[in-house]
Order: C-alpha cells, then sequence, then structure tokens
C-alpha cells in the first residue's frame, strides 16, 4: 500500500479540517495537527479544535499533548511528530498532516528548524528586561538594525519571536534571514504531497474568519478564558498566553472591554495572521494550491484533492 504523506494547509478558516478528514477517510489515514496551538489541554473553542465526531471518525495526533504553562517549541514537534509518522505508516496508514503553522510543517518535511541553535536563557532574559524598560518598538529596532528583513516580517509586539531573532545572530554570528535560507539549502526533504487551500477573492476567507469567531464567542471563548485564567493555565510571557483569541479575550475577563470589543480585535487579529500565514505558504515550492471558491461545491473541491493526491502516489 502506498502510503506517502499527505499535508493539507492553508490560512485559518479555509476548510483545512474537513479537506484532511475527507482524505482521511478516502486513503485511510490517521491525522497529524501541525496546529501550534492546538497542542494545548483546555484550549478548545479558541483553537478550533475537532469536535468529538471528528475524532470519533479519524484518529488525531498532536492535540492535547501540552499543559499552557508549558513552552512546546517547533523542535519538540518535530521529534514527536517524527515518530507518530513513523508508526502510522508502520502500520500501513497513510499520515494525513494538517493545519496552518508553516514553520511546524517545514520543520517536519524540510528539516528546517531553529531547534539545532541552544538556547541562551541568559540573553533571552536580557532582552525581555530590555523591552519591559524601554518598549516593544525599541526591541524591535534592535532587530531592524541587524536583520531589516527579518524585522519587517515579525510584528514589534511579537517580543518572543524578536527575541528569539536576535538570539539567532548572537548564537550563530549570522541574521535569521540567513539562516533560514541555509536551513532550507540543507533541508533533507520527506516525500510528501502538499495541498494549500486559498481564496481568490479574499473577502470570501475574512468572512469564514468573522462567522467562526462569532461562533466560538457563542460556544463560550469568554468562559473557556476566564477558566483557564482562574486555575493559572494562562501566564504571560508563555506561548499559549499570547495565542489569538485568548490575549484578546483576557482584558475582557478583566473586565477592561466588553465581549463585542474583544471579537473585533479577535476578527482584526486573525485577519492579519490569515496573511502572514499566506505569505509563509506561497513561499514554498511543490505545492497544490485549491480554491474553494473555483468549486460549486465541497464535493466538487474535494474530488480536485483527491485528484492531486492520486496523481502523486
Amino acid at each position: 500500500m502506498n502510503n506517502k504523506i499527505i499535508s493539507v494547509a492553508g490560512p485559518t478558516a479555509s476548510g483545512k479540517s474537513d479537506l484532511a478528514l475527507f482524505l482521511a477517510e478516502r486513503f485511510d489515514g490517521e491525522i497529524i495537527s501541525f496546529d501550534s496551538m492546538q497542542i494545548y489541554r483546555g484550549m478548545d473553542i479558541g483553537t478550533a479544535k475537532p469536535a468529538k465526531d471528528e475524532l470519533a471518525r479519524v484518529r488525531h495526533h498532536m492535540i492535547d499533548i501540552a499543559d499552557p504553562t508549558e513552552n512546546f517549541s517547533v523542535a519538540d514537534f518535530t521529534a514527536k511528530a517524527k515518530e507518530i509518522i513513523a508508526d502510522v505508516q508502520k502500520r500501513g496508514k497513510t499520515p494525513i498532516l494538517c493545519g496552518g503553522t508553516g514553520l511546524y510543517q517545514d520543520s517536519l518535511l524540510r528539516g528546517t528548524e531553529f531547534g539545532e541553535l541552544e538556547a541562551d536563557e541568559a540573553y533571552r532574559a536580557e532582552l525581555s528586561e530590555f523591552a519591559k524598560a524601554n518598549g516593544n518598538a525599541a526591541l524591535h529596532a534592535l532587530l531592524e538594525g541587524k536583520d531589516p528583513e527579518a524585522a519587517e516580517k515579525i510584528h514589534m509586539n511579537n517580543v518572543k519571536r524578536v527575541i528569539r531573532a536576535l538570539e539567532i545572530i548572537k548564537a550563530s554570528g549570522i541574521t535569521k534571514t540567513e539562516w533560514d535560507k541555509k536551513a532550507l539549502e540543507n533541508a533533507t526533504c520527506v516525500p510528501a504531497t502538499l495541498i494549500a487551500l486559498n481564496y481568490r477573492d479574499r473577502e470570501k476567507l475574512y468572512a469564514r474568519i468573522d462567522m467562526r469567531v462569532d461562533i466560538m464567542i457563542e460556544n463560550g471563548l469568554f468562559e473557556e478564558v476566564r477558566a483557564l485564567c482562574e486555575s493559572g493555565k494562562l501566564i504571560p510571557g508563555t506561548t499559549a498566553y499570547d495565542a489569538i483569541g485568548y490575549k484578546e479575550m483576557i482584558s475582557c475577563v478583566r473586565g477592561e472591554d466588553s465581549k463585542d470589543a474583544c471579537a473585533e480585535k479577535i476578527k482584526l487579529a486573525t485577519r492579519h495572521y490569515a496573511k502572514r500565514q499566506l505569505t509563509w505558504f506561497l513561499r514554498s515550492q511543490n505545492i497544490n494550491w485549491l480554491y474553494p471558491d473555483d468549486y460549486s461545491s465541497k464535493e466538487e473541491l474535494y474530488r480536485a484533492a483527491e485528484d492531486v493526491v492520486c496523481k502523486d502516489r
């Protein structure tokens, strides 16, 4: 049996999960999530984890494997995911990767990961204190002076990534931009059929994002965030604390913003995130792009995806 890896990528709310379920059932597969937030237990609504009926239909992996208080790196993901893929293939099943965290997909399939560099905790602490004392913009300016290309791609409020980029420069002697290029050149590619979803009409994607956020609010995102805060699971400085949907809703839990105001902030942040996701995937090679708005129905889209996989096997 041909159980070559299939990967379904794309921006948030593009329909990846439904397509991955279809392909898993069609090609006797199991789904391995490469969503950097679905790994955290208790963060269900805001990360759009698969529903119980979906989990019952197809076996899923890399979901609910860490507490929000833990920092889970790309190196951690790669190591665990490789073990799972080997086991899935050993059992004669097809690994179906599904997610929107491009770094995780590339680390797994192309060998690009920052985990090769040893963490410099002292330098991280120094930069964190600098940001607290001088502001995020001042920290971002340090990166802009050393690696303008990376600075343009990383928002100044994403302090963790700004610090990591500066750490790479200190540890390797080259910029993050150069490090990424070097990693891609030296990457060991894992054979996989790559599919990604996008919308020719960007407004259709944004409408799907807005609808998803509204549904999250209706389904209890506020209550989920409040419970996580009260249990001490959302701690400033951790990856989970900065997750879209959670960092915005925290202000509502504190009584600083209304649910409606937080919902609008989440929609805007998610739109910006979708743009960054598309920018990441569009630079990748050998991706088969499918556009849902080219098709009259989901079934037609799924048949097109099935054809892509069959031609590549």
